[in-house]
Formats: C-alpha cells, sequence, structure tokens
C-alpha cells in the first residue's frame, strides 16, 4: 500500500485547512506546486499519481523537479524557492506520520533553498503606455470590455494578482467615497479609494456584468473567475497588440505585477509618501516601498539637483550694501 497518496490527502484536509487555517490562496499555490510534481514524476517514471510512494520522492528527484522549474518552465529563483517551501512543509508532516521515511525525508528537507540577486530596479509603464495599453482591447465584444475594466482597476490599484480574481461584484462601491475592497497577504483586508474615471469604467462594466453579490467581478464567459494563467495571457496578447502604436512598449515585459509597479511609480511621482504607498500596497513593511525610491530616477535628479556644483568653492555670504548689512545684522 502507497502512503503518498493519504498522507497528501491528510496534509490538505488535516494540516493545511484545520490546522494551521490556511487561507485558499495558499492553498491554492500548494495545490499547484503538488499538481506539478505529480505530473512531473508521472512523465519521468511512467507512474501513476496515486501508485507514487515517499520512496518515490527522494532528494534526487525534488531536485531535478526544481531544475525543470527553472529551465523548462522559466520560474524565477524566488518562485522555485516558494515550491520548494511547499514541498517542506508536506515533508514535515510526513516525518511525524512515517518514521520509515525518515531518512529520506530529511534529504530532502536539506535541499537548500536558491540565492538571488535582488534587483532595486522595477519595471512600470509611462502614461503613454498606459494609455495605449488600456486603448488595445477590442470593446465591440464583451471580452475586451472586461478587459479594459480589470486592467483600469489594476492599474489604478495595484491589486495584486490574486486579489484581483478574487474581487466579487459587491466588493466595488461606486457611490459617494467610491472604492474597493479586498482580502491580501495574510488575509489583511483594505479598501483602495477610486478616481472618477475608474469609477465611470466600472460602472458601465458592472451595468452590463449584472449577476449576484456573491459572483466574481471579472468572470469568464461561464462565469467562473479568471485564472492567472488566463489574465497574464491576456495582458500579454494587449501588450503586443499596443506595441504597435506605442513603440517603447514593444521593448517592455509587461504583466500583472508591472501594472502593479505602476501604481506606485505614479503615486511616488504624485508626491505621496511612502508610508501611505504601503497602506494602498498592502505592503506588511514599509521597507518593500522603499524599492520604487530607488527606480525613481527623477527623485534622485531633483535631489543632485539640490547639491553644490564641486567646482564652486565654499565661501561666506557678504552683503554687498552696507544697508543690507544693517537688515542682515538684525
Amino acid at each position: 500500500m502507497t502512503t503518498l497518496a493519504p498522507t497528501l490527502q491528510l496534509f490538505f484536509t488535516e494540516r493545511l485547512t484545520r490546522q494551521r487555517q490556511a487561507s485558499p490562496r495558499t492553498i491554492t499555490a500548494y495545490r499547484n506546486t503538488f499538481r506539478l510534481l505529480l505530473r512531473f514524476v508521472q512523465n519521468h517514471t511512467g507512474k501513476a499519481p496515486s501508485d507514487l510512494d515517499f520512496d518515490d520522492l527522494g532528494a534526487d528527484v525534488i531536485s531535478a523537479f526544481l531544475d525543470h522549474l527553472e529551465t523548462d518552465r522559466h520560474n524565477s529563483a524566488r518562485s522555485r524557492n516558494g515550491r520548494l517551501a511547499a514541498l517542506r512543509s508536506l515533508f514535515r508532516y510526513a516525518a511525524l506520520r512515517h518514521p520509515e521515511h525518515a531518512q529520506l525525508i530529511q534529504q530532502v528537507l536539506a535541499i537548500p533553498q536558491k540565492r538571488f540577486d535582488r534587483h532595486t530596479t522595477v519595471s512600470f509603464l509611462t502614461a503613454d503606455e498606459v494609455d495605449a495599453l488600456l486603448a488595445a482591447p477590442d470593446t465591440g465584444r464583451w471580452e475586451g470590455r472586461r478587459d479594459r475594466a480589470l486592467m483600469t482597476l489594476a492599474i489604478q490599484t495595484g491589486l495584486r494578482l490574486s486579489e484581483l480574481i478574487g474581487l466579487n461584484t459587491s466588493d466595488v462601491q461606486l457611490d459617494t467615497g467610491a472604492h474597493v475592497r479586498c482580502t491580501g497577504k495574510g488575509r489583511k483586508q483594505r479598501c483602495v479609494p477610486l478616481t472618477a474615471s475608474t469609477t465611470a469604467v466600472l460602472r458601465v462594466w458592472l451595468h452590463e456584468r449584472a449577476g449576484l453579490r456573491e459572483d466574481p467581478l471579472f468572470p469568464t464567459r461561464t462565469g467562473r473567475r479568471l485564472s492567472d494563467d488566463a489574465i497574464e495571457r491576456r495582458i500579454a496578447v494587449y501588450k503586443n497588440s499596443a506595441g504597435q502604436q506605442c513603440t517603447s512598449l514593444a521593448t517592455k515585459k509587461v504583466t500583472p505585477h508591472v501594472l502593479r509597479h505602476t501604481t506606485a511609480m505614479s503615486l511616488l511621482h504624485a508626491g505621496v509618501d511612502t508610508a501611505v504607498i504601503a497602506l494602498w500596497l498592502g505592503h506588511a513593511d514599509t521597507r518593500s516601498t522603499q524599492l520604487y525610491l530607488h527606480a525613481d530616477m527623477t527623485i534622485k535628479e531633483r535631489a543632485l539637483a539640490r547639491t553644490t556644483p564641486p567646482m564652486i568653492k565654499p565661501g561666506r555670504y557678504r552683503p554687498t550694501d552696507n544697508l543690507l548689512a544693517f537688515l542682515e545684522s538684525l
């Protein structure tokens, strides 16, 4: 009898759901990790996932899977580390239930996370690029009107992709004090105000969308929630289309997170304090927002303009007139 399938099922139903009370987003992320792993092992061994045992998931297999994520799926080191964290969680749980696999489990838990460079530059869109991207959807089609409303909301509010997907129609309030409510990382809830232009776009979309309060704000044709991949593909299509009119877009990679960066940079250019931007974006630590200060060259240029040119010799101010000297002495 295999031990992997029942242990994996208990890991989700007992460990994550009941004991840790993990959020739906955490469960989804863990689920996707194990789906990728089981399919990878099946493709390389020919064994069905239900027939696998822990002996089939040794450290060499897990390491090969992590390499597959980076080389074949082009995942970043950060994404790889996130998948590894999910795997470690399962193996720590398995260590309590299957001491007979203790050595294998310890070998897997010993796999280190991958170090990576933390870039201080972020990619974001200029005002002209934003206009070109929002003009790309075909508003003569239902999908085009939906996507234009989605991107308008994303660029103005800076919501994460998971937050956009999780929105229901009741989360948008368009009366006085228009705003959108969302639940972000760590189950923290926040409200983000809406501009008049975003409110107008959403009011038209909600009128067409109709539906119940608990229905997804941006659904598929069949009424289900859009997936991460679906939104990323749609944005990539619009970026390519907009790049024909706005040449600077052609060289940029535009993702949902780039739209979030665009929100932050727009607020920063408007003079909004970084503490407010952190609240706006749902950052748990204001240090996360410092990244945008590094990326904003205009702030550095303004600081440079305030400095004394190096060729000017320091000296003491002396008034050129006796009357001015008298006034300075008062």
